[in-house]
């Protein structure tokens, strides 16, 4: 057998650091050395687009009215769910400290899922770190190859999905899944990309779409699914706590509720007003993403604090349903105020009412002009929307009062385009 050489032989010493893409081996100029060079030309093109994004520093300013955030139900501040919050990270500490399957449960994790598939209708559930990690575990896994062998699996999703969806299902082509896109809220697209499929198949919708708040015929999804043998997985980000019978979801809405072909994903920062997220479905499919899916079994657990704030914030919408309605109505008293004053408002669906703006530009400053005028809303411009037309986007909240919802209504219409 060949033996390398003695590793004690000296080296004679060389200049530090001589790469191969020193310049005085390569033979270039330094500043073509640079691998990130390409950035500033990146940010010049997405400028001249009218695409430059920056954070906005928040203020704890008592006069500003926030309508760009998802707390829907207004639970974000509600007592009982800061309390639980402050109480979780006292009794178990700021952080998970690693892997669930690592270090373990808490009790809040166990009750959390618990009470999160009862109120769901579902056999079991299972909280991740966000809502984007959940939908990358719910896809991911559900359409990974057969160790038994057989076709690769078909992934159908909705155009107009959400960015985790859409990653989720890049993801799953990447590892061998086929992929078929079918145009937004078209039962009948997705049926031909299903038709003739081999082996299984998944179709993939949001329930409510995040941008104009529109709410996707799930009934009908779940037919066509089912007509072809083929799963329906739907992303309730913005169903739960708005839609549906006591704020139950879009599967509840479409009479799914339980049911064995249905995987839904939901997140915990929007109408329980905290952090993370859940997939939720058979015990089989939890079962599966728990020992598979990768952003559950590579990622650090759910903070103990959120987990706290998620599960009093649910136990406040079970013994408040009211708020779902009231969320609701009003997103509707935005948009006809809105479509009053001649502004082109989405009618809402959920708590999401989107206003189109003329321009990038146009949206960015319109978004800035109201918030000094003390109504915070969002701005929303490619390629954050699907259609590239940029829009105000305003989600209600079940707290907001009629002299809240008129005072929106004149700050946007007062500050928009000329």
């Amino acid at each position: 057998m060949e033996r390398l050489a003695n590793p004690t032989v000296a080296v004679p010493p060389r200049p530090w650091p001589l790469r191969a893409t020193d310049p005085r081996r390569s033979g270039r100029a330094p500043h073509e050395n640079d691998p990130f060079a390409w950035l500033d030309g990146a940010a010049r093109h997405r400028a001249e687009a009218g695409l430059t994004r920056r954070t906005v520093p928040r203020t704890l300013r008592d006069d500003l009215l926030d309508l760009a955030g998802n707390d829907y139900l207004g639970l974000m501040l509600h007592p009982e769910v800061v309390g639980a919050a402050a109480e979780a990270a006292y009794l178990w500490g700021a952080g998970a400290g690693g892997s669930r399957l690592v270090t373990g449960d808490t009790e809040l994790h166990g009750e959390l899922e618990r009470e999160l598939a009862d109120f769901y209708g579902t056999e079991a559930a299972l909280v991740f770190s966000s809502g984007y990690a959940a939908n990358l575990a719910m896809v991911t896994a559900l359409a990974a190859p057969d160790p038994g062998g057989g076709p690769a699996p078909l992934v159908v999703c909705d155009r107009h999905n959400h960015a985790s969806l859409i990653d989720a299902t890049r993801l799953a082509r990447a590892c061998g899944a086929r992929v078929a896109l079918f145009e937004h809220g078209s039962p009948g697209h997705a049926a031909t990309a299903l038709a003739g499929a081999h082996g299984r198949a998944l179709i993939l919708s949001d329930t409510v779409f995040s941008v104009d708040g529109d709410l996707t015929d799930v009934a009908a999804l779940a037919r066509t699914a089912r007509a072809h043998g083929a799963a329906l997985l739907l992303d309730d980000a913005h169903g739960l706590g708005v839609v549906g019978p006591g704020g139950r979801g879009a599967a509840a809405l479409a009479g799914l509720e339980g049911a064995e072909d249905v995987a839904v994903s939901v997140t915990l920062s929007k109408s329980l007003g905290a952090q993370g997220g859940a997939v939720l479905g058979s015990s089989r499919v939890v079962r599966h993403l728990m020992e598979t899916a990768r952003t559950f079994v590579f990622d650090t657990g759910l903070a103990p604090t959120s987990v706290g704030a998620a599960l009093a914030a649910l136990r406040v919408l079970r013994d408040e349903p009211d708020r779902t309605e009231a969320v609701r109505a009003r997103a509707l008293d935005l948009a006809e105020g809105l479509c009053e004053r001649g502004l082109k408002a989405s009618t809402p669906d959920a708590a999401v009412v989107s206003v189109l703006a003329p321009s990038p530009e146009a949206a960015v400053a319109w978004r800035d002009a109201c918030l000094e005028a003390g109504v915070r809303v969002g701005c929303f411009r490619p390629p954050s929307v699907p259609d590239g037309r940029s829009r105000l986007r305003l989600t209600a909240r079940a707290t907001l009062s009629d002299a809240q919802v008129r005072h929106v209504v004149d700050v946007i219409s007062a500050n928009r385009p000329g």
